[in-house]
């Protein structure tokens, strides 16, 4: 295994736990509405979305049409637009890696990508790359685990669900350490907290994106000033 590997490695077992757990909390779930092991690993190979996939499934078993997927999935991963964003360098401008690396990139593989883009290494592509990818492994296999388990022992996934709002906690907290100001932090929480009170729970993601946008725009120079960011 060469370096680049071992260093994707190393940075991707910050997730492989929560990956693991959540992969097996979604395969469980699809057990349960009664998405058998394959279609439930299908959709982590071929959709990898997260919080998505948890809402797919309800999807599915109400049997919505596609035109509510597909306004239900702008809705909960409009996100991953700003994300794209803060790596249209880094990503390259073209090839398979540039297409899965965009197709990968989840929540927690940005916070991982992140910190790696804040040691400005050159050519960081193929680091990305195998990031995103074991991550991506993790996941499937956890969903394998669930689905195989759920086939075979019946269980409870009353609340399972939330496993994936968990693991969003954990890795907020885990970025918050490692930042060098709270500042960020502070502001999402705010944009956050405003948006859900002005614009209720099924739409405050948006507006809560654009504030965050907003706000960090507006203490960016006085933050490199102190040099707390680059």
């Amino acid at each position: 295994m060469d370096q680049t590997k071992k260093e994707a490695l190393g940075a991707s077992l910050a997730v492989f736990p929560g990956y693991l757990v959540v992969g097996i909390a979604f395969g469980l779930l699809a057990q349960q509405h009664q998405i058998s092991w394959g279609w439930a690993v299908l959709m982590s190979v071929v959709v990898y979305a997260g919080s998505m996939q948890f809402v797919g499934i309800s999807l599915i078993a109400q049997a919505a049409s596609p035109l509510q997927v597909i306004f239900m999935t702008l809705a909960v991963n409009l996100r991953h637009l700003f994300y794209g964003f803060s790596f249209l360098q880094e990503f390259g401008e073209r090839g398979f890696r540039r297409l899965y690396l965009i197709f990968g990139l989840t929540d927690e593989t940005y916070g991982l990508l992140c910190q790696k883009k804040l040691e400005k290494r050159a050519a960081p592509q193929r680091l990305y790359f195998w990031i995103t990818l074991l991550d991506q492994l993790w996941w499937i296999w956890g969903t394998l685990i669930g689905a195989a388990v759920g086939s075979v022992i019946p269980f409870d996934t009353t609340g399972i669900d939330f496993a994936m709002t968990a693991l969003f906690f954990v890795t907020c907290l885990d970025q918050l350490k490692s930042a060098n100001t709270p500042i960020p932090t502070g502001i999402g929480l705010i944009s956050a907290v405003a948006a859900l009170v002005f614009f209720g729970p099924d739409g405050m993601i948006l507006p809560a994106l654009v504030m965050i946008a907003a706000g960090l725009l507006g203490v960016r120079r006085t933050l490199q000033r102190r040099g707390l960011i680059q």
